[in-house]
């Protein structure tokens, strides 16, 4: 099974829904609207017809707000935290210094990081020490509301870590369909502690960039991260990392392909591509294609399967 983020522009879309190796549809709610959210919603509805769609809230995930680009830089984030000082921030490639935190939500900055970064965009702050207030954002809420009012029940939960999280979805929609994205050492220790009782309601995913990220210089630990947690859920889904070579070239790296097929023998049978795979119609296709592919190997080949 294969889920696929549908792009921000809406020209692109429909080679998405239509991709006959597309089971299931997200929709990333970072993404900039210029319309109501109840209208998002009542259009991606209509656009994924009967492919079932799931609506993915940020909840936990630190995220850039506001970044200025001033003698002393400081990033403004989605959430309050309190850490212990000093630290570090983690973009997605690069690393900076925090020399201290402002009202909780102002990190400010020892230097400017190597690149140009932007509000919408995920950080991580590793330090054990590191608390996030709050779980779910207004902006969550919102989608929440729209998606139930209009018989939608399918959310993606950022950072899961703890089972108030998942209650706080189910207070609000009793309903819910949920994949809990783990992504931290703490979505590990709720899979071990609390999720034997949310089996009912909660599939798992292995959200790979930001759990690797997260799991600091324990890289190896990725490995039986990713075995506990198909073994925990057998329905889980492995998400991100996935296909990426492609991005820049017109054929798979062959550490792609053996990652694709890693995922396979330890028991992942549903996945999920990234953003930025999505995002522009040529690299999709050529992943699409490439899945395909990869789908008839394992149809002419059943001794390369585990099971």
């Amino acid at each position: 099974m294969l889920i696929a983020t549908l792009p921000l522009l809406p020209r692109y879309r429909h080679d998405i829904v239509r991709s006959p190796v597309v089971d299931q549809l997200r929709y990333n709610t970072v993404m900039p609207i210029d319309v109501e959210i109840i209208t998002v919603v009542e259009q991606l509805l209509e656009l994924a017809g009967e492919k079932p769609l799931w609506i993915d809230l940020k909840c936990r995930q630190l995220r850039i707000t506001k970044f200025s680009y001033l003698p002393y830089d400081y990033v403004e984030i989605s959430h309050p935290i309190t850490v212990n000082m000093p630290t570090k921030l983690y973009f997605k490639d690069c690393v900076a210094d925090i020399e201290s935190v402002v009202n909780g939500t102002r990190l400010i900055l020892a230097e400017r990081p190597l690149r140009t970064v932007g509000a919408g965009e995920p950080v991580n702050i590793l330090d054990p020490s590191l608390r996030i207030e709050g779980f779910l954002t207004e902006q969550d809420r919102a989608y929440i509301e729209a998606a139930k009012s209009l018989g939608l029940h399918r959310y993606m939960l950022s950072f899961v870590e703890r089972r108030e999280d998942i209650e706080e979805l189910l207070s609000l929609d009793p309903d819910a369909e949920i994949i809990a994205k783990i992504e931290s050492k703490r979505g590990i220790d709720f899979v071990e502690r609390d999720y034997p009782s949310y089996r009912h309601c909660v599939r798992l995913m292995a959200a790979r960039d930001d759990l690797y990220i997260n799991l600091g210089e324990e890289k190896v630990q990725m490995l039986p991260a990713l075995y506990y947690l198909v073994s925990q859920d057998p329905q889980a889904i492995a998400a991100s990392r996935l296909l990426t070579s492609l991005y820049e070239k017109d054929t798979p790296a062959m550490g792609d392909l053996a990652d694709l097929h890693m995922l396979h023998l330890m028991g992942y049978r549903s996945f999920m591509l990234s953003d930025e795979i999505c995002r522009i119609r040529d690299v999709f296709r050529k992943v699409a294609e490439i899945y395909g592919e990869y789908l008839e190997f394992l149809r002419n080949n059943p001794f390369c399967s585990a099971e």
